[in-house]
């Protein structure tokens, strides 16, 4: 199995771990004398089952992703706290620009003017890096986790 159909088999069994969930919320009582709609200790059964699989889904994408190294050295796993890394300082620039570069309407020049505290135009060049390194980044990961096989 390569790594990417690990990665969406793991979303796959979050999904149903959450819908065994709701669906054990839903049978956890009942009106005395009436059924539940599902049996709880299957749905317990299957859950826990669910939980085992993703556990050891997890376990072996973990470890494929600190095996599996670039050409240049660095591991998935390091690839990955970049992008994460990455994805967070570009969210942080683009909420200040759009702060920093927000019009601040006067009504007249008596009022107090209000002024960027940055220059936003080099900060923006530097948000446009940013993007760019977190796109090629995603993108090396992306090609790396449907070339790389899972290890067990």
């Amino acid at each position: 199995m390569k790594l990417a159909e690990a990665l969406h088999l793991r979303a796959d069994l979050q999904k149903r771990i959450a819908q065994l969930g709701v669906r054990l919320n839903n049978n956890a009582k009942v009106q005395e004398g009436d059924e539940p709609a599902e049996d709880p200790a299957a749905l317990l059964a299957a859950l826990e089952t669910a939980t085992e699989e993703f556990c050891t889904l997890i376990a072996a994408v973990n470890r494929t992703n600190a095996a599996t190294v670039t050409a240049d050295g660095r591991t998935l796993t390091d690839l990955i706290a970049r992008k994460d890394t990455l994805a967070l300082r570009v969210s942080m620039l683009r909420s200040f620009l759009d702060a920093a570069s927000a019009k601040t309407d006067r009504y007249s020049n008596k009022e107090i003017r209000v002024v960027s505290t940055v220059d936003v135009r080099e900060q923006q060049k530097k948000l446009d890096a940013l993007s760019k390194e977190l796109r090629e980044t995603d993108v090396l990961i992306q090609g790396l986790n449907w070339t790389t096989d899972l290890l067990e």
